[in-house]
Formats: structure tokens, sequence, C-alpha cells
């Protein structure tokens, strides 16, 4: 079956890069894009942006005819025993290249057993992590990151998780009716990225966009100081559109 790329939807890119390694993978001996394309159904321009950051990430490699081959990054992560260090490290590299792409601390969230946890950060002496000053896992109705994962839930998962972590004031600028908070997520649009402007500190503006692999719940944010608060839509857009090698390294 032809694969549709739909471009403004990002995340779909993994869904189209997965049937590409299966492709390549198909042959041992190297695959032409023109093979590639002919199977997969993906059209010429989109098949070259995929391929290319691919290759950025060592999934595949192009031989001296052209052809493409499986590259390391996906050699090791199928390397049995070791494959949950290789993804942890694959992870964590991919993150600190994408925090140096948009200036800012990023982090991977995930909504597990029922709490908010950020499993992974790439922050640095010029790219700061925000401070948690209140538990991260109290106040998802304050965060980008929180905000974003509670959108991922339905109606009832909302209402259990509100359940357990009453809505507190952090700031000034935090939503504290679950009526609003509820409305803003059901309005927010699926591809634009989640803000947080200053709503769980004072000093910090966030931003954070869904990471579907699979079933699991999971975000990619940013945050930089209210400083720099001036950079933070053009970060959080450029944050979207790179999200798709972070995807793929949790989806494999």
């Amino acid at each position: 079956m032809a694969l549709k790329p739909e471009p403004t939807a990002p995340f779909h890119s993994v869904q189209y890069a997965l049937r590409v390694l299966e492709t390549v993978s198909k042959y041992g001996g190297g695959v032409t894009d023109a093979d590639i394309a002919r199977e997969t159904g993906l059209p010429t321009f989109h098949l070259s942006a995929l391929l290319l950051m691919l290759r950025r990430e060592g999934y595949v490699e192009q031989i001296s005819d052209g052809a493409y081959v499986i590259g390391d990054s996906l050699v090791l992560l199928g390397s049995g025993a070791t494959r949950e260090t290789a993804l942890q490290a694959k992870l964590q590299d991919t993150l600190e290249q994408l925090r140096d792409s948009v200036g800012a601390a990023v982090y991977i969230s995930r909504y597990i057993d029922g709490e908010m946890k950020i499993t992974q950060v790439a922050d640095g002496p010029l790219t700061p992590a925000v401070q948690e000053w209140v538990d991260f896992r109290s106040s998802a109705h304050a965060s980008a990151a929180g905000k974003c994962l509670l959108n991922q839930l339905d109606q009832n998962g909302r209402r259990d998780h509100i359940s357990r972590h009453r809505i507190a004031r952090l700031t000034s600028k935090t939503i504290t009716s679950e009526r609003v908070l509820f409305s803003k997520l059901d309005s927010q649009p699926a591809t634009v990225p989640v803000l947080d402007i200053q709503e769980y500190a004072v000093g910090t503006v966030c931003a954070a966009v869904p990471l579907t692999a699979g079933s699991a719940v999971g975000c990619l944010a940013l945050s930089l100081p209210i400083e720099h608060a001036h950079r933070l839509r053009a970060a959080a857009d450029s944050l979207n559109r790179q999200a798709a090698p972070v995807v793929l390294s949790l989806t494999i």
C-alpha cells in the first residue's frame, strides 16, 4: 500500500521512516532510493528528506554505488542484551544535538503508572534546566510537559489524575479551574506545541510536543529563562520539526 505523507503532521514521518528501514533491511547488499520509493510508495521529495535524516542519525548508510544499507545505529540497537544501554545512549546523543540546535534545555517526559515522569534531560551551562521547585508529578496542570501529557489522556484519565494531584496555584499565571484547563486541552491543535508562559515557575517559559510511539504517552519539551521568551515560539516550532529522530529512537 502506498504511503501518503502528511506534511502538517510531523510525527507521521516516523511511520514512513520505519517502512524505509524495513525495506533497507530486506536487502543485505544495498537498495537504491528508486527501489525504496517503489516499495514504500513514497514520493521522491519526501523520501530524500527521510533518507537524509536516517543517514544523519546513523540508521542507514550509503555505500559506494549509491545504494543504502542498514547503519551502525540500527545494528547496535538490535544487539540483544545491550539494546537498552545502546538505546539510552543514542537517545541522549539525539537530545544533546537537539539542545544545541534549539538553544534550550530539552526533556523527555512520560506518563507511567498514572504519574508524570521526566525520564531524560539534556541541559548545559548555557541552557540550564528548569528548577523543580514543586514536584513535577504534582504540577502537570501548570507545566508545558504536563499539559501535553494530560492532553493525550481521555477525560476519565485526566479526571483521575486531577483527583490525585489537586490543581494548585503555583504562580499568578497558573490555571486553577479544572473546567478551564480541560477546555484549553480540548482546543489544543495536535500539531501545535503546548506552551507554559510562567505557569509553573516565575522566570521560566516552556514548550512541549507529543511523542507518539505506539500506545505510550510521552512528550518532548524545552525550557528557556524568561529573558529568552522572545525565542520560545521559534524554538518550539524547531523542536516540533526535529522531533522525528527522538520518536524513532523510542519506537525501534
